[in-house]
Order: C-alpha cells, then sequence, then structure tokens
C-alpha cells in the first residue's frame, strides 16, 4: 500500500516534528528509522552512519523522508531530533506477516501436525537479525546522550533466511534437508519424508534487498551500548514463547 506507507511513515514524522516546532514543546523525539534505506548496495560490507541511501521499497521511500525531516527540524528549530536507524530487530512480539515470525510459527505448527507447509520466498537475503529487548536499550540510550545524532543500530553479524530456518529447525529437533535449486529448491522433513518448505515467486520482492549488515561502532563508543543476544539465542526466545502457546 504504497500511498498509505508514505502518508503514515513519512508524513506522521512531519506532522509530530511540525507540533513540536509550533507548539514549542521542550521534549525529546525518536524517529524509527530503519535499514531499509540503505537498499541496494555496491558491495557487500558493512553499513554505518556515512552510508549512502538507495532504497528498494515505498516503505525505505518514506524512512529516508522522515530520517531528513528529523535532520532538518533538528538543525532548523533546534529541536531535540534524534534518527536511530534499527536493523532488523526481532522478538516473540513480532507479527506473523514477517518472515521471521511466519518461519518460528509455521514451523512450531507444523511439529504439532496443525500445518503442513510453509511458502517463502527468497531464502537467501541476508541481514543482521538483533533481538528487540537489545535494540529497546538502544533507543533509550539514544534519547539520554547529551546532544540529539543518528545512529545505527545492529549487531554486525549476518544471516540468512535459510541459516534462520535452520537455527528454528534445530530447536524444534526437526531434521530438514534441501533439494532441488532456484525456486523449485524446497525442505524435506527427513523424519517423514514430508515437504515442509516451500518456495514461490509471488514472495519475491520486485527490488530485491540482498544483504544488510549494520556497524554499530558509533554507539558502543558514544552510547556504550552493545547487543547481549546472538541470533540463536533470538530464535529459541521466538520458539519457546510460540510452543507455550500449546501447553
Amino acid at each position: 500500500m504504497p500511498e498509505y506507507t508514505s502518508d503514515i511513515t513519512g508524513m506522521g514524522s512531519l506532522r509530530i516534528l511540525e507540533a513540536i516546532r509550533s507548539l514549542k514543546l521542550n521534549t525529546k523525539f525518536y524517529q524509527a528509522s530503519s535499514s531499509e534505506m540503505f537498499g541496494k548496495l555496491d558491495k557487500k560490507k558493512s553499513i554505518d552512519e556515512k552510508t549512502p541511501f538507495h532504497p528498494r521499497s515505498m516503505y525505505g521511500v518514506a524512512k529516508v523522508f522522515s530520517y531528513h525531516t528529523t535532520v532538518h527540524y533538528r538543525e532548523a528549530y533546534r529541536i531535540f531530533a534524534c534518527n536511530g536507524i534499527l536493523f532488523n530487530h526481532e522478538s516473540p512480539r513480532r507479527g506473523p506477516t514477517f518472515v521471521t515470525k511466519k518461519i518460528v510459527q509455521g514451523l512450531v505448527r507444523i511439529k504439532k501436525g496443525i500445518q503442513k507447509k510453509i511458502i517463502l520466498g527468497n531464502i537467501y537475503s541476508i541481514r543482521d537479525w538483533g533481538h528487540a529487548k537489545d535494540y529497546v536499550e538502544s533507543m533509550w540510550r539514544i534519547l539520554q546522550y547529551k546532544k540529539p545524532d543518528d545512529w545505527v543500530i545492529a549487531t554486525n553479524k549476518e544471516s540468512t533466511v535459510k541459516n534462520f530456518i535452520a537455527l528454528a529447525c534445530k530447536n524444534l529437533d526437526i531434521s530438514i534437508k534441501w533439494v532441488g535449486k532456484g525456486m523449485k529448491e524446497k525442505a524435506i522433513n527427513t523424519q517423514n519424508n514430508q515437504i515442509i518448505i516451500e518456495l514461490d515467486k509471488k514472495f519475491l520482492r520486485p527490488t530485491e534487498v540482498d544483504y544488510l549488515k549494520g556497524n554499530y561502532a558509533k554507539a558502543k563508543k558514544l552510547l556504550k551500548w552493545k547487543p547481549r543476544y546472538e541470533v540463536r539465542e533470538l530464535v529459541k526466545d521466538m520458539i519457546l514463547d510460540e510452543l507455550s502457546k500449546y501447553n
């Protein structure tokens, strides 16, 4: 929904900042920026605050608008306005339309005999996944810093969707093997020889973001922040929460 996304994700920040300016509020503003703003990269590299933006979705485009709006209001009106450029952060609270929750929820249901298979898109997409518990702390630290600024928050570690699946399967004691190539690749449960994961082109983006990994060196040095959770711990947390729904 490109128009709706642009209105809320882009114009939403402008409306709040303009309200702060016009009402002369003594407050702090945090803009939830996104790694999706970077989008297409010339080469696989660790992204920091100086990496240029090249969004590959209307969501990313709208986030870039919000980012620059925040910088403008900070510089023009001396509002304590910050951009937290957070890379993918997940938790059990993630909605089922997101690939991480879709994988976890689907595999748990398959384990329970409620669901037969999961249909996915690009399983070779590389992301920098962190735990929302860590990232919420970073937001607080950003707002406590002595001056408003822009910050990349990430783990500086990369993982494919396929690796995320492997970690989830390991936590559920599901043994799988991958067969086929391209969009015909599929995962077979070796315990019963059933296909549990297939791919479909309808889940591919028209302009794919293949690689995102963030460098949080600035936040580590100045905010004294660093992630405590690794992706394997994140997956375990999500799996345990999903399993608890069936106890």
